[in-house]
């Protein structure tokens, strides 16, 4: 984020310089000069020849401001001026853009965390359960009243139970890792306590696609670029006009210094310019073109921007919708293999079942249970993918306005304030 903030920072500064054009170029100067003037030259007399020399040496010592003014007739530097000024707003909405970005990758990432916490939590139950299981089967084999192979089928189911336990925490340790860099701390320094998966979710939050014009920052960053490309076309037409440009000086010349700023040694000058190209082998009309080209992009871009946030917020509503029905389904299914596993067990106990009902039953439960938590998580990530959809709070007033770029000490919009703290 403060990658994104440098840049919007330097888009800024860049509106400054190209707004400076507006304003005449004051300089000052002080020059010194040595001057010589003659030589020496041979000459021949009566069969005498000798050399003669004329010179003469002087100092001149200059002095004064002079300023030079391009006026903007045709509107180059205006229009130089607006396509800074849309694209320092188009970088502003990058930084927003990438901010809710960064919010929603860390939601995610936390869900899931929470996810490899009630699978944790899962698999030790189911662990807990499997070693009672295998402590009775052992007991009856023990006793002459049970086959080896119930006994080794509760020990596989035991043992593979705890190797997914295994990955759990591993799967759980890098999410923390994970959210520890995305909040900007070496992952040995952050410590999440575990937690289940919540239950309920809050209302999802409802919106109208008009309002996503207004809500989403990649979309306000390609409506931006799009005004920044067509203010270039304006500055690109403007290299066909003349350009005029103001010049004046004042100041001293002359000799000695102690002398120097005098009447008699003032000089001024005023002057005004036109220039024109004449021929330049069609650059200028290539220039048009391309940015023309550029516009057209631009407008294509912003067009499936504004289809795919209306796609993205129609998939996560949609599947909020049909994950809660089929969750509801799945605590159904879950409730029924909870039955299936006592009524095989009993069966087991009473000797009108084999232990293999009792082990498929067992891995179908667990099975069940692991879609259920994956079907909440889903839930979840759904409603934060939509959240983001929707902006995440953000709205298109809070960009940087025009004139507050034009000012000569802006303040930075709230939400990249904080990034750059």
């Amino acid at each position: 984020l403060k990658e994104y903030e440098a840049q919007y920072r330097k888009s800024r500064a860049m509106i400054d310089s190209v707004r400076a054009q507006l304003f005449p170029t004051l300089s000052g100067k002080f020059d010194f000069a040595r001057n010589a003037q003659g030589g020496s030259a041979q000459n021949s007399t009566n069969g005498f020849t000798y050399s003669t020399s004329h010179s003469y040496t002087s100092n001149t010592w200059t002095t004064g401001p002079s300023v030079s003014w391009t006026v903007d007739v045709w509107g180059m530097i205006r229009r130089q001026i607006q396509e800074q000024v849309t694209s320092a707003q188009a970088s502003a909405a990058i930084v927003a853009n990438m901010r809710l970005s960064y919010q929603s990758e860390l939601a995610t990432d936390y869900f899931s965390l929470l996810y490899q916490d009630s699978l944790i939590d899962l698999y030790a139950r189911n662990v807990n359960l499997y070693q009672r299981n295998l402590k009775i089967l052992q007991n009856q084999l023990d006793a002459g009243v049970a086959d080896p192979t119930s006994v080794l089928q509760a020990r596989y189911l035991l043992q593979s139970t705890q190797a997914s336990l295994a990955n759990a925490h591993i799967a759980r340790a890098q999410y923390e890792h994970a959210i520890a860099v995305l909040t900007g701390r070496p992952p040995s320094a952050l410590t999440i306590p575990a937690t289940k998966l919540p239950v309920s979710l809050p209302p999802a939050p409802v919106a109208v696609p008009s309002m996503l014009l207004e809500r989403r920052p990649d979309v306000a960053q390609a409506e931006r670029n799009m005004a920044s490309y067509n203010a270039e076309i304006g500055y690109e037409i403007g290299a066909f006009y003349p350009q005029f440009t103001l010049d004046a000086s004042y100041g001293y010349s002359g000799n000695p210094l102690s002398q120097l700023i005098q009447a008699a040694t003032r000089t001024w000058s005023l002057g005004a310019g036109a220039s024109e190209t004449i021929f330049n082998g069609g650059a200028r009309s290539a220039a048009v073109r391309e940015a023309e080209a550029d516009y057209d992009n631009a407008v294509a871009t912003y067009r499936q921007t504004v289809l795919s946030a209306m796609q993205d917020t129609e998939d996560q509503m949609s599947n909020l919708r049909y994950l809660e029905d089929q969750l509801a389904l799945q605590n159904a299914a879950v409730q029924s293999a909870d039955q299936a596993v006592t009524v095989s067990m009993n069966e087991y106990l009473a000797g009108t079942a084999i232990y293999t009902t009792v082990i498929t039953a067992q891995q179908n439960a667990l099975q069940y249970e692991q879609n259920q938590l994956s079907i909440r998580e889903q839930r979840l990530v759904a409603e934060v993918k939509l959240i983001a959809d929707l902006g995440g709070g953000w709205n298109s007033s809070e960009l940087p306005t025009k004139a507050s770029l034009q000012t000569d000490n802006p303040l930075l919009p709230s939400f990249i304030q904080k990034d750059k703290n």
